[in-house]
This record gives C-alpha cells, sequence and structure tokens, in this order.
C-alpha cells in the first residue's frame, strides 16, 4: 500500500509515522523558565545523534491551539534541560506529565516526583528516573511547525545499581527496565523481551559463504 506524503494531510502523515516507527525511545524532559518554574514533559520523537560530541534531539510540535509548548520556551529562555528515560515503575507518573497544565503548574510536584540538583546545569533532574542526560542546547532547527532541539550532554547520572563496572563504563541495561512509545494515544512496550543477534564480521561472513 502506497501513501503519498506530499498529498497526505499533516494528521496522516503523522498517525502513519507513529504507528510504523516503533518504539521510540522517550525523552522525559524537564526544563525552566527564567523565573525558575520547572516544567517536565515526555517526548517520544527522541533519539540520540551523535557521540563526539555527544548530542540528543527532540522534535517539539506545538500545542493544540498552535502556541510554543512550554518545553521549547523554556529551553529558548534558557538554553538548558534534563532528559530523563522512563522506567516502567514510573510510567504512570509519566503519564501525568504529559497532562496539558498551564505554564505556571509543576508537573514533578502533581506526579508527586522527586526533583534532584544537577552537576553542571541550574536545571533539576527526575530523582526517580534511572538515567539522566544533563544538556545544553546545541542548535535549535525548525522544521515545519516543529522544532528539533538538538542537545549537547554535558552529563549522566546513571542509578548505582545498574552500573556494572564503573571503570569500563558497563551499565545493567536490562536493569534499567525502561519503557518505549509505541502506536496510538496511549500504547508503550517494555524492554523486557530482548533478542541477542550477534554482529557478523566481513571474515566470517566470507568464510561462511566459501563453507
Amino acid at each position: 500500500m502506497l501513501f503519498d506524503f506530499e498529498t497526505l494531510p499533516t494528521a496522516d502523515r503523522y498517525k502513519l509515522i507513529v504507528s510504523t516507527v516503533v518504539p521510540r525511545p522517550i525523552a522525559w524532559v524537564v526544563s525552566q523558565d527564567e523565573a525558575g518554574v520547572v516544567n517536565a514533559a515526555p517526548y517520544s520523537f527522541f533519539n540520540a545523534f551523535s557521540d563526539d560530541p555527544v548530542v540528543i534531539g527532540i522534535g517539539c510540535g506545538p500545542k493544540p491551539s498552535g502556541a510554543t509548548k512550554d518545553t521549547l520556551a523554556n529551553i529558548k529562555a534558557v538554553g538548558e534541560f534534563v532528559v530523563c528515560l522512563v522506567p516502567q515503575s514510573h510510567l504512570p507518573q509519566m503519564n501525568i506529565t504529559a497532562t496539558d497544565f498551564g505554564p505556571e503548574v509543576d508537573e514533578l510536584e502533581e506526579a508527586k516526583l522527586t526533583k534532584i540538583p544537577s552537576s553542571k546545569i541550574r536545571v533539576p533532574r527526575i530523582g526517580e528516573s534511572p538515567v539522566a542526560l544533563e544538556c545544553k542546547t546545541f542548535q535549535l532547527v525548525p522544521v515545519g511547525h516543529h522544532t528539533i532541539v538538538l542537545g549537547r550532554v554535558v552529563a549522566m547520572h546513571v542509578r548505582d545499581d545498574a552500573v556494572m563496572d564503573e571503570a569500563k563504563r558497563y551499565i545493567d541495561t536490562p536493569k534499567l527496565d525502561l519503557v518505549g512509545r509505541m502506536h496510538g494515544r496511549g500504547w508503550y512496550t517494555r524492554t523486557t523481551d530482548r533478542v541477542e543477534v550477534p554482529r557478523i564480521s566481513l571474515a566470517e561472513w566470507e568464510a561462511a559463504k566459501k563453507g
């Protein structure tokens, strides 16, 4: 079935892309305005794009009214934010922070989540999150009615019991128990069903063909 994105309405393109590009990691973004009011909201248009420097990207769309979302307004004003990853244990709290509260409301207080000071930026992180990435704005890229926020990661926090070897930087990823975004308005997925597929070297591939 062909879907011609050059002729489809925006809503239809959105529906198709979020139903097929799955699962998507979730950026639980903490930001704050110039007065210090904290905001938290989840974004699933998110991933990591570079390792030197480490740059992550978040696609921030507008509110249904067309107004700028608080996250983007805060990032434009302050230039700092924290991306926290979402554990299955706190999926309900993440869902609370997705509520369309006004800019004066602190979503972390509404969801009864713990604020912990960051190490290198002013914006706090979420204590219940097993991974937090402290970010400074690297670039803002306007794309249609979205803005792609590129953030340079300046520090990372990982929950102690998920660090297998601090010196070697080995992380027990399954212990993080993260969730991902799926299709529709309310579907998510656990990361507990995994399959290991070792990468094939060129030498192994050529040997297999000869055999």
